[in-house]
């Protein structure tokens, strides 16, 4: 059996930030899952909706793996990415990164399983068999990862990471405020503020597709609150390392922001198990109200560019 020794495998809530975080802190920089998430610029907000797709989408943060490519950019780190349409060689890159002692969310192995850490909410260290961890790999669809696998090591002339917080939520602000259609940013929730009061008439099962909607906002690795809560706790930790009204000023409303993403996740799962469209119509009047205070909290922030 080759396994990595001394993994924290603390709670933590979105994959992405959890593999970064083991990543990182195996080579002794230990930032908050927030920090990190909020260093990567990951906020954002998606409404899509296809011809292929069953049920309409709703997203809270940028396009899978921008966030660990964000992160490095930002922090100078060197990323190796590896991607391939071979099982085979997928589980050799891996398994080569596992013995010369890095993480890559899988830690260890042995003839027949495999030993990961997931997020808090998936049993944090956990294992599996190689041969269900090679089908996982190699899963389709929109979010499929082609079975990549990536390491992070950090440079001798890495940037302080707390002197990378003002360009980070800038970045993230400016392309909030000015998305380049309107299903993304505040426009995109102001569009799917409209738009979720039809989804009764978009599914044939309103029971099952309406509350697992409302579930992948909370419970489905965002931290809750479609990642508001991620970012709310980012910002309120950088109001203790700078002083700035701006920040305040996007700390408290991203923090009001949050409960109403809850609230709006409760009335559509509500509705789903009721059949109610009048929850709809208040899920949307609630996603209005979200659209006006993101947008206000991001035009704050953003003017910490020129502070």
């Amino acid at each position: 059996m080759t396994t990595v020794k001394d993994i924290d495998a603390c709670g933590t809530q979105h994959c992405e930030t959890t593999t970064l975080g083991l990543l990182l802190r195996h080579q002794g920089l230990d930032l908050s899952e927030p920090m990190l998430f909020g260093l990567a610029s990951g906020l954002s907000f998606l409404y899509w909706n296809s011809k292929n797709m069953d049920f309409p989408f709703l997203g809270g943060r940028v396009k899978p793996f921008d966030l660990t490519r964000n992160l490095a950019a930002r922090l100078r780190l060197q990323l190796q990415v590896q991607e391939t349409t071979s099982p085979r060689k997928a589980w050799d890159n891996v398994a080569a990164s596992i013995d010369a002692g890095h993480i890559v969310a899988l830690y260890g192995y042995d003839d027949h399983t495999a030993y990961l850490v997931d997020t808090d909410q998936q049993g944090g260290a956990v294992s599996t068999s190689l041969s269900s961890l090679a089908r996982a790999r190699a899963a389709r669809g929109p979010m499929s990862a082609k079975h990549r696998s990536f390491t992070l090591t950090t440079p001798k002339n890495m940037p302080a990471p707390h002197g990378q917080i003002v360009p980070a939520i800038t970045a993230c602000a400016d392309a909030f405020l000015n998305p380049p259609i309107a299903n993304l940013g505040h426009r995109g929730i102001e569009k799917a503020g409209r738009l979720v009061r039809t989804w009764l008439q978009c599914t044939d099962d309103p029971r099952r597709d309406l509350p697992q909607a409302a579930s992948l906002m909370e419970k489905a690795g965002t931290g809750g609150a479609l990642f508001r809560n991620l970012y709310r706790d980012f910002l309120a930790e950088c109001t203790e390392l700078l002083d700035s009204s701006h920040l305040r000023t996007g700390h408290r409303l991203y923090a009001e922001a949050a409960v109403l993403w809850t609230e709006a996740a409760a009335l559509i799962k509500e509705a789903g198990e009721r059949g109610d469209a009048q929850c709809l119509v208040q899920a949307g009047t609630v996603m209005g109200d979200l659209a006006r205070i993101e947008r206000e909290a991001m035009s704050a922030l953003s003017c910490l560019k020129g502070a």
